[in-house]
């Protein structure tokens, strides 16, 4: 006698679906898939915000980037798909080629397609057309006016130039200051070079420089030139100083102990060309990505057996002396442990780089607290005592009895930072930080804006946002004296008014008066709202049973074994393909606004929804509704993909 035959395993065995895609389960047969019926309410065309530039700190317009490089918005006669998709980059982001290697790319994480599959690769796409730009040498056009008004930009870092680019751009004098011998900040001097290649990260500063920015490195403001000449000598200040003091361990026996260090001194060792190797046995405290940077760093540097007391590592991160290259031929693999709070699947680093440093050798114990530095009879640290750790929060609680120590020839700190602001007590807040308000300027100093890790350390795109942000505040302070407020949704939006004008479809001249209501006049964009500044379009709003399965394209990496990495230093991420780039641009749903796929047009039962004639088209009024024929059923709400219609006209 055969098996009983379960409910669920007929269900998923029939094969009475026309379709491969949608659901195995089927619906009940009384069911309406579209309700229909007559309405005072007629459609119209709502712009909103994607969920992935809602999670952008930059303020990216991802989805009109992702639809030049689909081949949806046509860039204009004679410039390549790559260079407008670039442009379109940059209105925000001065810096794709960097962020598209090293951000962890939040707007991924917001992507309404993880509703459906995996999201889309847009970092991977930013990646691919930031490295186009520079290998195409374009440039970022200089000011066609200049405003007659200077803004000094205190800080060479993400924040400083990303400030400095969008005044600049605007036609003010911009003048950067930075207190090390080159630009680029964290980007330069804490992030190593296989994760950005120098040339990469060179490129893109100097298309900011070759826009007119004035540069002046080498100089520390509070002790080569003080804040009052600078308030005297310009009409506004930008703070971008960033965050270059590490915190140490909050324990007995770190402070002054000469091997206990923190992160952020040493990467900035390794940058600066001076750490060569480290010594065998090696503790990182963390769990963010400066400790994951700085793990992976000593794996690579490795170790040698003798060293001289003028080379110990102390002294080369407190900048006493260099390393000699030529020693580093004799080095050796070196024992590194990473420790965090938080167990390893919570902590707070990218997962592709814990992923890496695990393969890379980097031993990675989550849940772990450290307690006491253990030390030798010359004071030097020989271990760190630790316990395991439950988390209440940001709090850590100890669990008894689970006490151990770890050996180590230097412990790393990399908990956190803050900055130097000892000579400059009048922006200090006293707690090593700039206060901001919600348009970046200092509160109580009508001249000062601030941005980046020195407001609250974040992500780098955080610091390029917020240096965005700022220069669109001094440029209203510079106008009006005053700052308004800022959107809700403080993004870059999709312009329908500028695409119609680059498609020269400009609405016609409108003379104020009387005018009946029409839905034909040439004067206004009619049955479209801009609801982009204040609303983001969720996956509720979306018609989700549209969206097949489509694999991610996927870039190369380069894995590096333990075994092999002492002295790789090459990059890691290898870019999409041109066709590539292209798939995975596709894969975007283009969440609220409307990409041409003519679902409206064919289930209308009215006929009352068409595509707009070629010569009248552009991105975003692909269609239109007759609103003679059109009894307001919603259908084509009902059917829209990407939620760009609703039901709104005539409430």
């Amino acid at each position: 006698m055969a098996a009983k035959t379960t409910a669920k395993a007929t269900t998923e065995g029939m094969n009475f679906r026309r379709y491969k895609d949608g659901d195995s389960k089927p619906g009940a047969w009384q069911e309406e898939i579209f309700k229909a019926s007559w309405s005072h309410k007629c459609p119209t065309y709502v712009l909103r915000t994607p969920p992935c530039s809602g999670s952008c700190p930059s303020g990216h317009d991802i989805r009109g980037w992702l639809d030049i490089v689909r081949g949806l918005e046509k860039p204009p006669a004679g410039m390549a798909m790559q260079e407008y998709a670039f442009r379109r980059m940059v209105e925000a982001n001065p810096f794709p080629a960097v962020m598209g290697r090293v951000c962890p790319a939040p707007c991924e994480q917001g992507c309404n397609r993880n509703v459906v599959e995996e999201h889309v690769g847009i970092n991977s796409v930013e990646h691919y057309i930031g490295d186009w730009a520079i290998a195409n040498k374009l440039t970022l056009p200089k000011p066609e006016t200049e405003t007659g008004k200077s803004v000094v930009v205190i800080g060479g870092g993400p924040a400083g130039l990303s400030a400095a680019y969008h005044l600049r751009r605007a036609g003010h004098a911009v003048t950067v200051i930075e207190e090390k011998a080159e630009l680029g900040g964290y980007v330069r001097y804490g992030i190593p070079g296989y994760r950005t290649p120098r040339e990469v990260l060179d490129a893109e500063i100097g298309r900011i420089v070759d826009m007119g920015v004035t540069v002046r490195t080498s100089c520390r403001v509070g002790r080569d030139v003080t804040v009052a000449e600078l308030e005297s000598q310009f009409d506004a200040i930008f703070w971008g100083v960033g965050t270059h003091s590490g915190r140490g361990l909050p324990i007995p026996g770190w402070k002054d102990t000469a091997n206990c260090v923190s992160g952020v001194a040493f990467l900035k060792a390794f940058n600066e060309g001076r750490l060569q190797h480290v010594p065998g046995r090696i503790i990182v405290v963390g769990g963010g990505d400066t400790s994951i940077d700085v793990a992976s760093v000593a794996r690579r540097l490795g170790h040698i057996k003798q060293v001289s007391e003028q080379d110990r590592i102390d002294h080369v991160i407190l900048g006493q002396v260099a390393h000699d290259v030529a020693a580093s031929a004799s080095r050796e693999g070196a024992d590194v442990t990473l420790t965090s709070l938080f167990p390893v699947e919570k902590m707070f680093a990218a997962q592709r780089e814990i992923d890496d440093a695990k393969r890379e050798g980097v031993d990675i114990k989550g849940g772990i607290m450290p307690l006491e530095v253990v030390k030798g009879p010359d004071g030097r640290a020989t271990g760190l005592k630790l316990c395991q750790c439950t988390m209440d929060g940001m709090t850590p609680t100890p669990i008894a009895g689970t006490e151990f120590v770890l050996d180590a020839d230097l412990i790393v700190s990399a908990i956190g930072q803050s900055g130097e602001l000892a000579d400059l007590p009048e922006i200090d807040n006293g707690k090593g930080f700039i206060n901001a308000d919600k348009t970046m300027r200092v509160p109580g100093k009508p001249k000062h804006f601030v941005g980046g890790d020195i407001v609250r350390p974040h992500l780098l795109t955080t610091a390029i946002g917020h240096g965005r942000v700022a220069a669109s505040s001094i440029e209203e302070f510079l106008d009006k004296g005053d700052v308004g407020k800022r959107p809700k949704v403080d993004v870059h939006h999709f312009n329908l008014l500028e695409k119609l004008r680059e498609g020269n479809l400009s609405p016609a001249p409108y003379d104020v008066g009387a005018t009946r209501g029409t839905d034909q006049a040439r004067f206004a964009v009619h049955n479209f709202e801009n609801r982009a500044p204040n609303e983001i379009v969720t996956h509720e709003d979306l018609f989700l049973g549209h969206f097949t399965r489509v694999a991610r394209n996927h870039r190369g990496e380069v894995h590096i074994a333990a075994d092999e990495v002492i002295g790789n230093f090459s990059e890691r991420l290898v870019p999409l393909s041109d066709q590539a780039a292209v798939d995975e641009a596709k894969r975007c749903m283009s969440c609220g606004l409307c990409f041409e796929c003519d679902n409206c047009v064919v289930f209308c039962p009215q006929g009352a929804v068409g595509r707009v004639k070629k010569a009248e088209r552009t991105t975003g009024r692909y269609v239109e509704t007759d609103y003679s024929k059109c009894i307001g059923c919603h259908i084509c709400r009902d059917v829209c993909p990407t939620g760009y219609i609703q039901m709104g006209l005539g409430e």
